[in-house]
């Protein structure tokens, strides 16, 4: 096997496993508040994030050398967390992935005014259709626009400025500032919200909400795999096979199924975004290439970025 197909291979098995983590955060959100689903995947998640920032040897304090510009990201990346896990549990799981899909075009578009980057007249139509994609899947006019499609597009917001910002600081920041402010305020701001939302929970959904932890660390590895293994322009666009998943989830779970519109619109979507990948990848066409370099999909803050996690293991993420 080749090294492109066999990264391939481990960003398809990972994507698998995080639209089966989706499909478990959708369970729990039909019967708790999505801040008490974050506040124990977070706590879940504490464990396994100690082992993996014991790694990080860089001397230096946890004070951020950007403080504005992380406090930015934090936020951003909390209400990422909380949104996108409310969506999935009021959406259908194809339809809410076709929105967060709109991340790369965001992502686009901030590295702008963020990075200085230049986008041309290519990138720029991809952009514009893209956009109509969203427009096509949420039917302003057409069909009612609900507290979920509004979280969504939040969350695809929040997750593309927070990619956005990482590309900004990520190279004089310490990994492990960047990974462990999000965790902690999540935590800290879950735990505040708690109380005006708790449910007892039983042993057994406990355990999925530890699967839902597992699950996102265990995709996160196999992600970074991918990328040690190929090409960046090949890996990246497997992200779109959640829609796969999600759509055979739906059908299988939850009696979801697609319709014409949430298709046609999420196909333009996922063309203009695979449009902008191989740009990016095209010498010269990019000078700080934001999307190809995301590595991940949109941030929850429950389990850290890939591209963090490869610096902590001192490795530079791929171009």
């Amino acid at each position: 096997m080749s090294p492109n197909a066999k990264g391939a291979v481990f960003a398809l098995i990972a994507f698998g496993i995080f639209a089966t983590h989706d499909v478990v955060v959708k369970v729990l959100g039909g019967i708790y508040a999505p801040f008490q689903i974050v506040f124990f995947s977070v706590l879940f998640s504490f464990p396994l994030a100690t082992v993996t920032l014991m790694r990080d040897s860089k001397p230096g304090t946890l004070l951020p050398v950007h403080p504005w510009w992380m406090a930015v990201r934090t936020i951003a990346t909390v209400i990422t967390g909380v949104c996108a896990f409310y969506a999935f549990s009021v959406l259908p799981l194809a339809e809410t992935y076709a929105i967060l899909f709109a991340a790369p075009l965001l992502i686009t578009v901030l590295a702008i005014p963020v990075l200085g980057e230049t986008v041309r007249l290519r990138r720029w139509l991809a952009v514009i259709v893209g956009l109509v994609g969203v427009l096509v899947v949420l039917r302003p006019g057409q069909t009612a626009l609900s507290l979920g499609h509004l979280a969504a597009l939040t969350a695809a917001i929040c997750g593309a400025l927070s990619s956005i910002i990482v590309r900004k600081i990520g190279s004089v920041e310490r990994p492990v500032v960047i990974l462990l402010y999000p965790m902690v305020a999540n935590f800290v701001l879950m735990a505040c919200a708690l109380p005006f939302f708790y449910k007892p929970m039983p042993i057994e959904h406990l355990g999925l909400v530890g699967i839902i932890a597992a699950f996102g660390w265990i995709a996160n590895r196999l992600t970074i795999a991918a990328y040690q293994a190929g090409e960046a322009a090949i890996i990246a666009p497997m992200q779109y096979s959640q829609i796969i998943w999600a759509t055979g989830f739906g059908l299988l779970f939850f009696d979801e199924t697609i319709d014409q519109m949430t298709a046609i619109g999420a196909a333009i979507i996922i063309t203009s975004g695979l449009y902008i990948v191989l740009r990016e990848s095209r010498a010269g066409a990019s000078a700080t290439t934001p999307v190809l370099r995301t590595l991940s999909r949109t941030e929850t803050g429950t389990t850290p970025r890939v591209s963090l996690l490869m610096r902590l293991r001192g490795k530079e993420p791929p171009r």
